[in-house]
């Protein structure tokens, strides 16, 4: 700006703008015109004011402001206003001097920490001979000094670039107020504002950058120093086999598998500090704001498409570095994301997610008896809408969903859900809410019968060892009685036993001697037809058993639960006993809410018949085959044969063998009383050997499926159906052929001479019972109708839910299997009635009752099955003596 210019500016403004001093410490220490105060305050006053002098040497536009108008700077006013921005200039550099030098003195510090810090390194090899234990303090030490120091410095430029920003606005405030003065002054002062605040932000952009590229850096340096040291340590000591590279590598990875959430605390910290140092980095290159290059930063980040509108080398070299280094970070965001995903399906399908369920029945365990057992449930829980079942095995889940699909069962709104795991695990059983299940069921394992019991055994300890408690009580399944002992004394009053091949012996037992009976049982123990049920009836209190016997008109009443003998249950109590407060009855009832007594009927007085019980007869038994328990099977034989019985015993184990199994089983041979051993050894299977039998003398025989098999259900049942076929074709070749005994009313449509008519003559001679493992080996059988059978798993099953659901029925059970107190029996109906009499049922039950009986149901003469809890029991009808009765009574 010339001097005429600056002459001819008006200079008649009264509002004299002073400076603040941050405006004069701001322009004065511009990095480009260190020298302008000094040449500004030294120039003459008459030379500013002289017309004549040459024109003013051209340094910078503040000194041309200052040098043109001569006149107006000859003026007293601008005089006065010289002077006072010349002092507040000095005393403002005084005190930018001032605040500068505590940050000198802490460059020179740090300085001095880094060399010092070089020197320590270059120290700390030569020392490492001696101290290796200190090298690592020294070394992390050494690295948090630096990284002090750089915190320090960052920590101060950004604190000058707040000053810097505070500056600005008190420029923007200043600007109001220079509108009076001349505006060719104040552009020209703007210029220099702007100028001055460009250079100061420049060198603070450089020092982002600078940091930036010096953090980026730092890993670089810190991972090549580790390697250094780790090939220092293991050339001087030998005998270190583990290098400090594969140390750390060894805490990360202990880091990231201990803790679940490392992984995504790795990646949000990667991405926060690829936003901070590329913010930094644009903030170095573009003239944007700190904030506003954070925004951007996180912009590249999160899409890297972002950076196309980046303009110039630098912005788009570090834009460019920003993107790549957010497609790493999304990379490993949606591998972490993928991972976590697949881990918790594959946690789903392999069922280890915990179940959040109560009231629901545990099955602990895996066997062939799973089937009917769900089955089973399912019928009870049908008239509740349906329940819950949980299976826990060891199987994976998915194998166990397709079993149970396979069954093709009608589960009546019962759903069944499976888990993966052990039953000896307490995590395991927690995961399953066992202490809130009302019911858990162990299942024996197949295989050895020792070790199934003595899994089963470690599986009540696990129960009992449940710190929350049981809410339900727990069904052992077992397949030694010898074991029962140790179970129920480590459970206690929690556990209920049902002793598998016990069961199925003694049903064995009791079918052979009573044709027809296999059938009875099935009926009774599964929950499709008829059922024990326990409940108590108030208004039956005062009443004695025998007018509670005809008050239901849906059940037949059974026996009483005692409350005054601890809940102690009588099957068939006397006529005479009066219930208490707090007694309950015991019914045979379709289901538990199908039944409720009713007002007492007219039933005529039974009339006195002479009931005389047919006396026992010696009995020839076969017994074809070997099996873990046959010992208390002879024990259960000789209570219920009569005196002079024989027990032929047919199988592959010699006999002196065997003598050895059975006193080892704890059978004492000279205590038996009623029956006489015959042994003879020989293979089931094979003709000849069975032709060697007196087969057509024999009562009853009993084909028991052979120890030697039974772990396969297929295998055992097929060796028992050939040795059915082979007897009952042996039987039919030596006794007589009766033409007369093949009629299609009776036994079915079969032509005559058919060789399953032969058969079914042979089997009016003597009953067949058969052990069958597999339900559907029971339909060839069924549909052949040359032999009783008895369903050893599908009834264990129906057990175990009457037990589960009920666990009172088991002492019923127990006492109905035992060999002393009461059983099932079928009776004549001669006993009872005459040829064509005209009785109701209630009736027949009053007569039964003159011999302490109980009759539960009927099979007409006519009829394949028995009628259990028959309905009309009050109606009339005519009776035929050949019809059969179905009772409750006191053991023969």
């Amino acid at each position: 700006m010339s001097q005429d210019s600056a002459e001819s500016s008006p200079s008649s403004s009264r509002d004299w703008f002073f400076p603040s001093p941050s405006f004069i410490h701001s322009t004065s220490n511009s990095p480009q015109s260190p020298n302008y105060p000094r040449k500004f305050s030294t120039i003459p006053r008459h030379s500013r004011s002289s017309p004549t002098d040459s024109k003013p040497p051209k340094t910078s536009t503040f000194r041309s402001v200052s040098s043109s108008g001569s006149a107006a700077y000859g003026d007293q006013k601008y005089g006065r206003g010289r002077r006072r921005i010349e002092l507040i200039r000095r005393s403002e550099k005084t005190a930018k001097q001032e605040k500068e030098g505590p940050v000198l003195e802490q460059k020179r510090d740090v300085s001095k920490a880094v060399s010092g810090v070089k020197t320590a390194i270059g120290e700390m090899g030569i020392r490492v001979f001696g101290q290796r234990v200190k090298i690592r303090w020294q070394m992390a030490s050494y690295i948090a000094i630096l990284f002090t120091a750089f915190g320090s410095l960052v920590h101060k430029n950004f604190s000058l670039h707040n000053q810097v920003i505070d500056l600005q606005d008190q420029i923007s405030t200043m600007t109001i107020r220079l509108q009076a003065c001349n505006t060719s002054d104040t552009f020209d002062t703007i210029s220099i504002l702007q100028e001055s605040d460009h250079l100061s932000s420049k060198g603070l952009k450089i020092l982002a950058l600078t940091v930036s590229i010096a953090l980026l850096s730092m890993p670089l340096f810190v991972f090549k120093y580790i390697d250094y040291i780790s090939k220092f340590r293991s050339s001087y000591n030998c005998s270190e086999k583990v290098s400090l590279n594969k140390q750390l590598e060894y805490r990360v990875d202990v880091l990231l598998s201990v803790h679940p959430y490392a992984k995504a605390l790795a990646l949000l910290v990667a991405t926060l500090m690829l936003i901070c140092l590329g913010g930094l980095a644009l903030f170095g290159v573009t003239d944007d704001s700190l904030a506003d290059c954070l925004w951007l930063s996180w912009t590249y980040v999160a899409d890297s498409g972002n950076h196309a509108n980046s303009e110039g080398m630098g912005p788009r070299l570090v834009s460019v570095s920003i993107s790549f280094g957010g497609m790493l970070i999304f990379a490993m965001m949606l591998g972490l994301v993928s991972d976590a995903i697949s881990e918790k399906l594959d946690s789903l399908r392999k069922g280890r997610s915990e179940v959040v369920e109560q009231n629901h029945t545990l099955i602990l365990g895996w066997s062939d008896k799973l089937g009917s057992l769900l089955n089973q449930l399912a019928i009870a829980n049908e008239s509740l809408g349906g329940g819950i079942v949980v299976v826990m095995a060891e199987r994976d889940k998915e194998e166990m969903e397709l079993d149970i699909a396979k069954m093709e069962f009608d589960f009546r709104g019962t759903s069944v859900i499976c888990r993966s795991g052990s039953p000896l695990i307490l995590a395991d059983l927690k995961k399953v809410s066992v202490s809130k299940a009302r019911a858990i069921v162990v299942l024996a394992d197949d295989g050895n019968a020792d070790q199934s019991d003595a899994r089963a055994l470690r599986t009540v300890l696990s129960l009992t060892g449940v710190k929350e408690g049981l809410r339900g009580h727990i069904v052992v399944e077992l397949s030694d009685l010898d074991n029962e002992v140790l179970v129920k004394l480590v459970g206690g009053e929690l556990v209920e036993t049902v002793v598998a091949h016990d069961v199925i012996g003694r049903l064995m037992i009791q079918c052979a001697r009573q044709p027809g009976l296999a059938q009875i049982w099935e009926d009774i123990l599964g929950f499709e037809n008829c059922e024990f049920y326990i409940k108590r009836w108030p208004q039956l209190d005062g009443m004695q058993f025998e007018d509670v016997l005809i008050s239901f008109p849906d059940a037949i009443p059974c026996g009483v639960k005692v409350a005054s003998r601890g809940g102690k249950i009588i099957l068939n109590p006397e006529d005479s006993y009066v219930l208490q407060e707090g007694d309950e009855v015991l019914v045979i009832a379709e289901d538990d809410d199908t039944y409720a007594p009713g007002a007492l009927p007219m039933v005529n007085g039974a009339s006195f018949m002479h009931i005389a019980r047919p006396a026992r007869k010696p009995q020839k038994i076969l017994l074809c085959g070997w099996r873990r328990d046959v010992d208390d099977m002879i024990v259960v034989l000789d209570a219920f044969l009569a005196p002079g019985s024989e027990l032929w015993m047919f199988n592959e184990v010699v006999e002196s063998e065997r003598e050895r199994k059975l006193i080892d089983g704890g059978l004492d041979l000279s205590r038996l009383v009623n029956i006489t051993l015959v042994h003879r050894e020989g293979n089931a299977v094979i003709r000849r050997h069975l032709e060697s039998l007196p087969l057509e003398s024999f009562d009853s025989i009993l084909i028991l499926a052979d120890e030697s098999v039974e772990d396969s259900a297929i295998q055992a049942d097929s060796r028992s159906l050939a040795t059915l076929l082979l007897i009952r074709d042996i039987q039919a070749k030596r006794l007589p052929y009766r033409e007369a005994m093949v009629t299609r009313g009776q036994r079915g449509s079969f032509s005559r001479g058919s060789w399953i008519g032969e058969m079914q003559q042979a089997s009016d001679r003597s009953v067949i019972i058969s052990e069958i493992l597999d339900p559907r080996t029971k339909n060839l059988l069924s549909m052949s109708k040359i032999s009783d059978y008895v369903l050893s798993n599908e009834l264990v099953s129906m057990a175990l839910a009457m037990v589960a659901e009920d666990r009172q029925i088991n002492d019923v059970l127990e006492e109905l299997f035992a060999e002393e107190g009461n059983e099932l029996h079928i009776r004549l109906a001669e006993l009872y009635l005459h040829e064509g009499e005209e009785l109701s049922f209630y009736e027949i039950i009053l007569r039964a009752r003159l011999k302490r009986e109980i009759i539960i149901g009927y099979r007409l003469a006519n009829a394949e099955r028995a009628v259990i809890n028959p309905p009309n029991k009050n109606e009339r009808r005519r009776w035929s003596v050949k019809d059969v009765f179905v009772v409750i009574s006191e053991k023969e």
